[in-house]
């Protein structure tokens, strides 16, 4: 039942300033609600920590708070239903039954719901962070109620995870976030390609980058350093030039083109005289960043690809080195495995070029190529080379150019390729 009171008395205006103080601590509660639990852990740390100088000490505030989700969930909610049912009891006394619960529904949703919910949306960090005490001492005052409330939601629901990305979903946050997406991003179409590379570079494989066997420029293990022969492989400009015996597909090491400088094409001196360095092998489903890892270890930036057979699996890597260098001699040949060269397919040139002598060589199994890095050598005597079999067809020679051509989403060009402007 109403009691009168007059416009003077003091408990009139005691009524009217509880009723306005519960109108807006619910309004408070309720805006809280939504602003501070719609961040994430992770939205607030990428802001503590590279948000600008202001974000930075409004996330440091409020990620204290933030961390136990549900216990400060609870808090807010218990102080926004305790204002809310409090608020007709004073009202009561000023107005009639009907209008009490007609004025308080109207307080509420308008300052209690709709007004603070709608500023805090968008204010929610400036707001959480001054207020981040004030939510500090509520969470002691209903901590007996809200913590038993807390750890059931955490024993039914689990406590709150971290909304991380997937890969797809950050290709498209990155995409969106460029400047030609049109959505006011900062990114240009060159820092998205890499980013976007960057992230399919995982799904990719190194029969996706790699340079087929047919195109490769190569050169036979026991031709002869010619005048012919020179001139091919300054024209092609390489730095490196796999080695093959017998077959194209047979690769068992390459020459660096540097080490050439010093042969006169004059003394015909044969491919089998010269330094031959040894190169991994690699199966064809090994993914890149796994061979970019080892590119990057400095043992060799060039690799074989070989089929990988169905029933037979692969070793990771192949005949890693200890010694980077391998002279192959005419009595005691050391040899390595063969490597890559661009993409080319003149390689056709060099298969009618003379085979000289036989040899023979000793490959042992391959550990992995970033470990224990054994060293192999080629025995050279009267024995015929291993079947091509024993060491696995080679499809294709991968390079770290190739790896980071992939990463980039784009080709790489040199002062030797050639290649028609679009």
């Amino acid at each position: 039942m109403a009691v009168e009171y007059r416009c003077c008395d003091t408990d009139f205006f005691i009524r009217i300033s509880i009723i306005a103080f519960l109108v807006l601590f619910a309004g408070l509660m309720s805006g809280l609600t939504l602003g501070l639990m719609s961040m994430s852990l992770v939205d607030l740390e990428v802001l503590a920590k590279s948000g600008t100088p202001t974000d930075r000490k409004h996330a440091a505030k409020i990620l204290p708070v933030v961390r136990r989700q549900h216990l400060l969930l609870c808090t807010l909610l218990i102080c926004n239903a305790a204002a809310m049912e409090a608020l007709p009891i004073f009202l009561d006394s000023l107005v009639t039954a009907w209008g009490a619960i007609l004025l308080s529904v109207t307080l509420i949703l308008l300052f209690g719901e709709i007004i603070p919910q709608a500023v805090c949306s968008r204010y929610g960090l400036a707001i959480g962070a001054a207020v981040a005490p004030v939510v500090r001492i509520l969470v002691c005052i209903c901590f007996p109620v809200a913590y038993p409330i807390s750890k059931l939601l955490d024993f039914l629901l689990g406590k709150g995870h971290d909304a991380l990305f997937r890969r797809a979903e950050l290709k498209t946050l990155v995409d969106l976030h460029g400047n030609e997406a049109g959505k006011g991003g900062e990114l240009t179409r060159d820092e998205t390609t890499i980013i976007t590379g960057a992230l399919e570079l995982s799904q990719k494989i190194a029969r996706d980058a790699m340079t087929p066997i047919e195109e490769t420029f190569a050169i036979d293990i026991n031709a002869k350093l010619d005048r012919n022969l020179m001139k091919v492989i300054l024209e092609k400009g390489h730095s490196r030039v796999p080695v093959y015996h017998e077959h194209p597909i047979n690769i068992i090491g390459l020459v660096l083109v540097k080490n050439l400088l010093a042969i006169h094409p004059s003394d015909e001196v044969p491919v089998k005289k010269v330094t031959i360095r040894r190169i991994p092998r690699v199966p064809e489903t090994m993914p890149l960043y796994d061979i970019l890892n080892e590119f990057q270890k400095g043992h060799s930036h060039m690799a074989v690809v070989v089929r990988q057979h169905r029933d037979v699996e692969q070793p990771a890597m192949e005949n890693p080195v200890d010694k980077r260098d391998v002279r192959v001699d005419i009595h005691d040949e050391r040899h390595p495995q063969g490597k890559t060269s661009k993409t080319d397919r003149s390689f056709k040139k060099l298969k009618s070029l003379s085979k000289e002598g036989k040899l023979s060589r000793g490959f042992s199994k391959s550990k992995k190529w970033s470990e224990d890095f054994e060293s192999d050598f080629l025995q050279i005597n009267d024995d015929p080379l291993p079947k091509l079999t024993e060491e696995g067809e080679a499809v294709g020679i991968i390079t770290l150019e190739d790896v980071i051509e992939e990463l980039l989403q784009e080709e790489i060009y040199d002062e030797t390729d050639h290649h028609k402007e679009n």
